[in-house]
């Protein structure tokens, strides 16, 4: 049993799902284990349609310039989600709120997913605080991760049995989409791939179901123009669970950033992943670098490298059944390891 504790998550929306998106989940994650949350975000817009019901035990609290911290007192556990830098004021309060009542200060530097080397080399290491009213303490990296020597992936201990339970032609039905034997149904969660002109004329000629995502993906499509003869669904935008239901409602899932990567690999359907671009193109290597952690296919690596702009590849047609048992392969073995929660409390647990 899991001592309750509460626990304070800093999150700055840089990509306005993606951060906020991990955040939200590991914060419903550690209410649904008991632990009291405040989640402070300096942009909560987007939990109006991702979590419109909130979650018991989690706290969402406005991150504004200076902040408000009324006589709130500190949490026992100090989350920086993504380097976010926790402004001064809070960390001179906790820093007092520790020595007061004698306990060591647990601040937490939850970093990016990655599977390039670095990440097992830097998970846990410390970071001392150099100036400001945290000088003399130490930070630790956490780091997300696909292998035991970091700190893995968030899942949600049901997570099988509800997908298991899942009835896919009642969910499709629901979206007012009829489910079609032998017809491909298509998930759209992207950027602007350069390649989406391209993919559009293939789901045309294969005459497939595109179910597409609110935001960026369906202006993304709507500028594009569909071409004749593909059935297009514009989705509203869907709550963490319901982006699962369509995950497992499709044959094949285009998914972007680093929470709905996490979703597919969870899915264990094929996916194609739009990694968020970076202007150094220092993506390009991280994308590599999960390709090779999960063994995929030459067709597969090949995709990823069109969609994301790597080159310009013509797109053909995917090998469904190879890359199905590639995302199977993978799934299977990451949910032999730990889930990033328990790795989590254990990590900020007193020695």
């Amino acid at each position: 049993m899991v001592s309750p504790r509460l626990w304070d998550i800093f999150c700055k929306v840089i990509d306005n799902y993606g951060d906020i998106g991990v955040c939200w989940r590991l914060a419903r994650q550690l209410a649904a284990r008991g632990q009291a949350v405040r989640l402070w975000v300096d942009d909560a817009s987007a939990l109006r349609w991702m979590a419109p019901q909130g979650c018991p035990g989690v706290e969402v609290r406005p991150w504004t310039a200076p902040l408000d911290l009324e006589d709130l007192p500190p949490g026992e556990v100090l989350i920086e989600a993504f380097g976010c830098d926790i402004p001064p004021e809070f960390v001179q309060r906790y820093v007092d709120w520790r020595a007061a009542d004698g306990q060591p200060a647990r601040w937490i530097n939850l970093e990016y997913l990655s599977a390039e080397s670095y990440v097992e080399r830097s998970h846990g290491l410390p970071s001392p605080v150099m100036q400001g009213p945290g000088r003399g303490l130490s930070k630790r990296f956490f780091y997300p991760g696909f292998t035991p020597a970091t700190g893995g992936l968030l899942r949600e201990p049901d997570l099988v049995q509800r997908q298991t339970r899942f009835d896919r032609r009642a969910w499709l039905a629901a979206q007012g989409i009829a489910l079609r034997p032998g017809v491909p149904r298509v998930s759209l969660f992207c950027y602007e791939p350069p390649a989406l002109p391209d993919l559009l004329s293939l789901l045309a000629r294969q005459g497939a179901q595109l179910l597409v995502t609110a935001g960026r993906a369906t202006a993304a499509v709507q500028t594009c123009g569909a071409p004749a003869g593909l059935e297009v669904h514009y989705l509203p935008h869907l709550t963490q669970d319901e982006y699962d239901h369509l995950l497992w409602s499709c044959d094949l899932n285009f998914v972007r950033g680093e929470d709905s990567l996490v979703r597919a690999l969870w899915s264990g359907r094929p996916f194609v992943w739009h990694i968020y671009p970076q202007h150094d193109d220092a993506h390009h290597g991280k994308l590599e670098a999960f390709l090779r952690q999960i063994q995929a296919p030459a067709s597969l690596r090949a995709w990823h490298r069109t969609w994301n702009g790597l080159d310009t590849a013509p797109v053909l047609w995917p090998d469904l059944p190879g890359w199905h048992a590639a995302v199977q392969q993978a799934r299977e073995s990451l949910l032999a390891q730990p889930d990033l929660l328990s790795r989590l409390i254990e990590f900020a647990s007193p020695p």
